[in-house]
């Protein structure tokens, strides 16, 4: 199938060149690197991500965490005085 994408100038200069020292078209190239982009995508499904887990007594007083500006507030006011 014919279609037509842009491509970044140095981008598009890289394949031209890999597809010359390989003796290959840019197509194939091009095609090639695609099915390989995909490849890597389908063979690697994302790991669960582990969050650290930190002890404590929970919130402090008069922290909410559905308000940033408040929370940056407390933060600001509590950094300053130790």
């Amino acid at each position: 199938m014919r279609t037509t994408i842009h491509l970044d100038d140095n981008l598009l200069a890289e394949l031209r060149r890999i597809a010359a020292d390989d003796g290959r078209t840019l197509t194939s190239v091009i095609q090639d690197a695609l099915r390989e982009a995909l490849s890597r995508r389908q063979d690697s499904p994302s790991a669960p991500v582990e969050l650290p887990v930190f002890h404590g007594s929970g919130l402090l007083p008069g922290v909410d965490l559905h308000d940033s500006a408040s929370l940056l507030d407390h933060m600001e006011t509590r950094g300053g005085s130790s």
